[in-house]
């Protein structure tokens, strides 16, 4: 897979996680009780996972390439 194609992925696979996640809290939010009676712990819980989750991979992928770099691949 050349750069374009990931290029591509990413772009048009980017926004439909999106909606996806959109209506993962949609359905949480519809179906279930606790998630209705406590909507600031469910609101901070779906705000803060992607952040975490993107921060991650970003870090992760920031030291690989330190890596890489320092070993001159």
């Amino acid at each position: 897979m050349d750069k374009d194609t990931k290029f591509a992925l990413l772009v048009l696979g980017v926004p439909f996680l999106g909606l996806a996640y959109c209506a993962l809290i949609l359905a949480v939010m519809s179906l279930s009780a606790g998630a209705r009676q406590h909507p600031i712990i469910t609101a901070t819980v779906f705000v803060l996972a992607p952040s975490l989750i993107s921060g991650s991979v970003w870090l992760w992928s920031s030291f690989q390439a330190k890596n890489k770099a320092k070993l001159g691949l």
